[in-house]
């Protein structure tokens, strides 16, 4: 069960995270980030960038040669995704828990990679999106919320139950204009497995990096510096 655990983990987050945002909540409803705008640029700059093409943000992606030797990347699931149905925590259910079943955010440009580390289950994984800064802000900020505002809570996942637990992460505030983090552990079986998820919104960009807690916080840095480094 240790590998089922560890090869699932990434996917079933990437899974909650495709829940649709619910368009009916006030503006008030809104959760606070981590932070706001950057010290180092004015308070809103970069907002009204147009979104970059999911062939660019490809470009933008780390790859084998940034993360350095022992990487491997993994082959990207694109047809087959197990169904993911949440209990417990309500505020997932509002956002549509039960649809839950995609491997990536609903903006239309969007990139990422997955890689395994050594001989071990360890595994990080890279997203970026690009749409207009509100939209992104917003759902993501929504989705972060939802799930760190319940400690613990249950996953079906292709019929298998996993028992999450969640909490909010330190994550650097003086990096892009809004910054979310999380650890996510699912434990089945009595075997654990905890993920770190860090997501940062720079302008039009939305990086999120995901996988074991020290590749996540090794790798950060370079990914935000690749993605927001015009090419």
């Amino acid at each position: 069960m240790r590998v089922r655990v560890a090869t699932t983990a990434l996917g079933i987050t990437a899974a909650l995270l495709a829940v649709p945002a619910c368009s009916t909540d006030t503006a008030s409803d809104k959760p606070d980030t981590a932070s706001s705008a950057s010290p180092d640029r004015p308070a809103g700059a970069a907002q009204t960038a147009a979104p970059l093409t999911s062939t660019v943000l490809k470009t933008r992606l780390l790859d084998q040669s940034d993360l350095g030797s022992g990487y491997l990347r993994k082959q990207e699931r694109t047809t087959q995704h197990d169904d993911v149905t949440v209990i417990g925590c309500p505020a997932l259910s509002k956002l549509g828990g039960d649809a839950a079943t995609g491997g990536s955010l609903a903006f239309p440009h969007k990139a990422k990679a997955a890689f395994t580390y050594g001989a071990s289950s360890s595994e990080v994984a890279e997203e970026l999106y690009s749409d207009r800064a509100d939209k992104l802000s917003d759902r993501i900020g929504r989705i972060f919320d939802a799930m760190t505002g319940c400690p613990t809570y249950q996953v079906i996942a292709g019929g298998t139950p996993i028992d999450m637990a969640s909490q909010k992460a330190s994550v650097p505030r003086n990096v892009g204009d809004e910054q979310w983090s999380q650890l996510l552990t699912f434990s089945t079986a009595g075997t654990s497995t905890v993920v770190k998820q860090t997501a940062i919104r720079d302008g039009s960009l939305l990086l999120i990096v995901s996988g074991s807690p020290a590749l996540v916080d090794r790798h950060l840095g370079k990914a935000l510096t690749k993605a927001t480094t015009a090419s």
